[in-house]
C-alpha cells in the first residue's frame, strides 16, 4: 500500500492563485525535513499522528508548535522551518504549495502568518472540509490549470471560515495588501510597456484612486516607482553580468537605449557605462 503521492504542476501564468506542488505522505517515526527555507507558501493538514514544528520568528528565534491530528501549520516565503513526526505516532498529512497576487490577503484573513503559522480549526467536523479539498487536489493533480486553481480557492475559503483565529479584514490591510499587489505586478511585468491603467486594473482599483493611494503609502506616483524598479534591475545587470548595455535597455522595459541612458543617468548621476565601469563586480558573468 502506498504511504506516499507527490506532483508537481506546470508553471501557469494565473497571477491571483498558483498551485506549485502537492502531496500526501504517512512519514516513519521520527522522520523530519528541513532546515528550509520555502519560495513560495506552504501548508500541511495534519490527517492523523502528530509531530512538531520550529519555526524562525526572527533572527535567532526559534518557536515550537506540537502538532496533533486536525491541526494544520503554515510555511511562509523566506522563512526556515523545521518539522518532524513523532516517533510512537508519526504523523500522516497533506499538503499544498500555492502562492500568487491575492494568496497573503486570505491567508492574513485566515489569521495565518509567518508570526502565527497554526491552523486551529473551530471544529474537527469543520477541519475535514479543509483535509477533503487538499485530499481532492492531491487525488487530482492531472485536471486542468484551471479545475485545480478552482479547488485552490475553494481551499482557501475553507481555511477561512473554518479557522478559529479568523479575522475581518480591515481598510488598511486592505489598502496595503492592493499596494503590494500592484508592485508585485509590476515585478512581473517591468521588461514590457506597463501603463498605470494596467496596473491599476489588475488591482481592481479606479486610476485616479490608485494612483493616489499609491503616492500616499510609497511618497511617490506609481510611474515613478516602476522606473525605479527597471532601473534597479538594470543596475543590478550592469554590475553582476557583462549582458551589453543594449540589451539591458531592452531587457528593462525601455526598447530606446537612449532614453535608457538619460533616465538612468538622472537616477544615478553617470552613464550606464560609466556607472558599470565603476560598479561592475569582476569575475562575473
Amino acid at each position: 500500500m502506498d504511504d506516499f503521492s507527490f506532483s508537481v504542476f506546470s508553471n501557469e501564468e494565473l497571477l491571483d492563485f498558483r498551485l506549485f506542488q502537492c502531496g500526501w505522505e504517512q512519514c516513519a517515526p521520527l522522520h523530519s525535513f528541513g532546515p528550509f527555507v520555502r519560495n513560495h507558501y506552504l501548508f500541511h493538514y495534519v490527517i492523523s499522528g502528530c509531530g512538531f514544528l520550529d519555526s524562525n520568528v526572527k533572527k535567532g528565534v526559534t518557536q515550537r508548535y506540537d502538532l496533533e491530528a486536525g491541526q494544520g501549520f503554515l510555511i511562509s516565503p523566506g522563512q526556515i522551518n523545521t518539522y518532524s513526526a513523532d516517533q510512537a505516532q508519526p504523523w500522516k498529512y497533506v499538503w499544498l504549495e500555492f502562492d500568487g497576487l491575492r494568496v497573503a490577503e486570505y491567508l492574513n484573513e485566515a489569521g495565518l502568518s509567518a508570526a502565527q503559522p497554526i491552523y486551529q480549526p473551530q471544529s474537527i467536523a469543520q477541519a475535514e472540509q479543509v483535509q477533503d479539498i487538499m485530499l481532492y487536489i492531491a487525488s487530482h493533480s492531472k485536471s486542468s490549470p484551471l479545475c485545480l486553481v478552482g479547488h485552490l480557492c475553494l481551499f482557501l475559503d475553507a481555511l477561512i471560515q473554518t479557522s478559529s483565529t479568523r479575522r475581518e479584514p480591515r481598510e488598511t490591510q486592505l489598502q496595503d495588501f492592493y499596494i503590494q499587489e500592484a508592485i508585485s505586478y509590476m515585478e512581473l511585468h517591468y521588461q514590457r510597456e506597463l501603463t498605470v491603467e494596467e496596473i491599476a486594473g489588475a488591482c481592481q482599483l479606479n486610476r485616479s484612486y490608485f494612483s493616489k493611494l499609491f503616492k500616499e503609502k510609497k511618497g511617490c506616483p506609481p510611474q515613478e516607482y516602476l522606473i525605479r524598479l527597471r532601473l534597479a534591475k538594470a543596475a543590478d545587470l550592469m554590475k553582476n553580468t557583462t549582458v551589453s548595455i543594449g540589451d539591458i535597455s531592452a531587457s528593462c522595459g525601455y526598447p530606446n537605449q537612449l532614453h535608457f541612458s538619460r533616465a538612468f543617468k538622472q537616477r544615478y548621476g553617470a552613464s550606464p557605462r560609466e556607472w558599470r565601469a565603476q560598479n561592475r563586480i569582476s569575475g562575473k558573468s
